[in-house]
């Protein structure tokens, strides 16, 4: 995950950051905005652009946008690849463990701000290569609900962080045709970074290019307890029975219902640790695992060919056989 230690050098706010079958028994429709958490970073996702409005309560226009699109229904900037990917093969959702931000500053003998600034750099690219290639849904962990534990001076930081860049950086998702959506625990976010974090969900809510889904006070632990709370619920008030319950019933619960590709094809973490730590147990279950040695800062369009090139090698047979 990123790094979420307290900055003591001056930041430049500017770069701060299987489809489900349909059933019967599901009782609402996925929403169109993931349940509210906050990730400072957000706003060093993207690159600048003039704000129509400077309070919290938003006033973005959507630009007009004439698309042309291949006979393959593709938007046409999106027809080239790099040489050996195939577009048919391509995850539709990937999802990242942004790892090492603090260690490629240390390395260096920076600040971890450099960390920081350099790993908002290779998120930028990250997302520009997904929403270029035509990949659906890039979801990223930033951070944990464990991470709630560290110095509350460091963590009141970067609330005020996201919530400040969300402000500055929303219109360059309208723009880019990019939604938003936070998942996580939004009940320990400030009142005013829930409120911002909902309007900005719903003024990307129809954007199509590209979903940016950002894990923020996230636990795969806590999606599946609430998931199966909400569902225990509904057993108690006689809307469903238990033998009603499936896998399909269940996925409708979890934080990932927003998207129309719950399931990442693709999980990426860097920095050479070996573990998913604790990022949506449920949703991976069938998910290609790369663990890859280069710190986060230092992922880039090479390593995430490589990445590609090795995932369209594998076979993919969901217990089946060739």
């Amino acid at each position: 995950m990123l790094s979420l230690q307290f900055l003591l050098s001056p930041i430049d706010n500017s770069l701060w950051p299987y489809k489900s079958k349909p059933s019967s028994l599901i009782l609402h429709h996925r929403s169109h905005r993931c349940r509210n958490d906050s990730r400072p970073f957000l706003s060093m996702f993207l690159p600048k652009y003039r704000a129509l409005g400077a309070t919290a309560d938003l006033n973005y226009e959507q630009e007009d946008s004439n698309v042309r699109l291949t006979e393959a229904g593709v938007p046409a900037e999106e027809g080239l690849l790099p040489s050996g990917l195939r577009r048919e093969s391509l995850p539709r959702h990937v999802a990242v463990v942004m790892d090492g931000n603090a260690r490629w500053a240390k390395r260096r003998g920076l600040p971890l701000s450099s960390g920081h600034e350099a790993g908002v750099r290779a998120l930028r690219e990250l997302m520009e290569l997904c929403r270029k290639w035509g990949i659906r849904v890039l979801t990223v962990f930033a951070f944990s609900y464990e991470n709630w534990i560290r110095p509350k001076v460091e963590v009141d930081f970067l609330m005020g962080l996201f919530e400040r860049g969300i402000k500055e950086d929303l219109k360059n998702f309208v723009r880019e045709e990019i939604q938003i959506s936070v998942i996580g625990d939004s009940s320990k976010l400030p009142k005013s970074l829930q409120k911002l974090i909902a309007e900005a969900e719903e003024i990307t809510r129809n954007n199509t290019r590209l979903h940016l889904i950002v894990a923020v006070s996230y636990s795969g632990h806590y999606d599946i307890v609430q998931a199966c709370k909400n569902i225990a619920h509904k057993v108690q008030e006689g809307l469903i029975t238990p033998d009603d319950i499936t896998a399909d019933v269940i996925e409708q619960e979890l934080e990932t219902r927003c998207t129309e590709f719950p399931h990442p094809d693709l999980l990426i973490r860097t920095s050479g640790e070996l573990r998913v730590s604790n990022f949506l147990l449920w949703q991976l279950a069938y998910t290609e695992l790369f663990f890859v040695q280069s710190l986060w800062p230092d992922f880039g369009e090479t390593e995430f060919v490589d990445v590609l090139h090795s995932f369209q090698q594998r076979q993919r047979r969901y217990g089946g056989r060739d």
